[in-house]
């Protein structure tokens, strides 16, 4: 992509200011998962709410690479339609997210990847160990969902959020990784720090070595240290991702 691509000012017509903000903070959120490479071709999904209209969300089109997506092109869906390919969606994308941002009115971003650290985590029956303090973010707050196949069957969703629960993260057994949060920069982080996590658990696990887990004392408090810093200096964090990708490429803003 052109890195000095012309970025418009002007929002569309019919476009509410909430609404263009929340389409380029996911466009960002799609171009931050290329640029760390957990993107699979045109595969895997990240949605958000669209603000004013809570039934309303966005997600990529079916067949644009990640680096493609900008904020124009995000699809607007109704979560509560029954949509394919045939309507320009990606089926099990939507299965997924529409569920999930139906159920869960707290949430306003999810990020669903498919790396293969991320499906292998998810075929260990320990799981996601506490043996790292990206880990920790996830203490007593990561839920897991049995591999049903390809996600399309609208019947997975109730069993999907009642597996997800109040949580803010999922690990999708043999399939992959799912993290939600209010905002995309909520959703975007805790997937970074998800997919660190279990990067470092299957190296130590592949050294055959015994693991020092952390105390669940620890990881108590940890946890909470880590949800008062998110909603502090760490929300500042979204401006630099977002300052990174603009030295790279500007287009996701149009």
């Amino acid at each position: 992509m052109n890195k000095h691509a012309k970025v418009s000012d002007a929002i569309p017509a019919g476009i509410s200011q909430g609404e263009w903000q929340a389409r380029v903070d996911l466009a960002a959120v799609y171009r931050l998962t290329a640029h760390y490479g957990w993107d699979d071709v045109i595969y895997n999904h990240s949605s958000m709410r669209v603000p004013g209209e809570p039934r309303m969300f966005l997600m990529k089109k079916h067949d644009l690479l990640y680096t493609e997506v900008t904020a124009s092109n995000l699809a607007k869906v109704s979560m509560d339609e029954d949509l394919d390919e045939k309507s320009g969606v990606n089926r099990p994308g939507f299965t997924l997210h529409g569920g999930v941002l139906g159920a869960r009115a707290d949430v306003n971003c999810a990020v669903h990847v498919h790396t293969n650290n991320g499906m292998a985590i998810g075929a260990l029956k320990g799981g996601l160990r506490m043996v790292s303090q990206q880990a920790i973010r996830f203490y007593q707050r990561i839920g897991y969902h049995a591999y049903e196949g390809i996600t399309e069957d609208f019947a997975e969703r109730e069993r999907i959020n009642k597996d997800l629960g109040k949580n803010r993260a999922m690990i999708m057994n043999h399939h992959g990784l799912l993290t939600v949060g209010k905002t995309a920069r909520e959703s975007f982080v805790l997937m970074k720090a998800l997919l660190d996590a279990v990067d470092i658990q299957m190296k130590l696990e592949a050294t055959k070595g015994e693991l020092v887990e952390i105390p669940p004392a620890v990881c108590a408090k940890t946890a909470e240290q880590y949800e008062h810093h998110d909603a502090g200096r760490g929300s500042h964090d979204w401006a630099a991702y977002l300052r990174m990708l603009d030295n790279i490429d500007t287009s996701y803003r149009n």
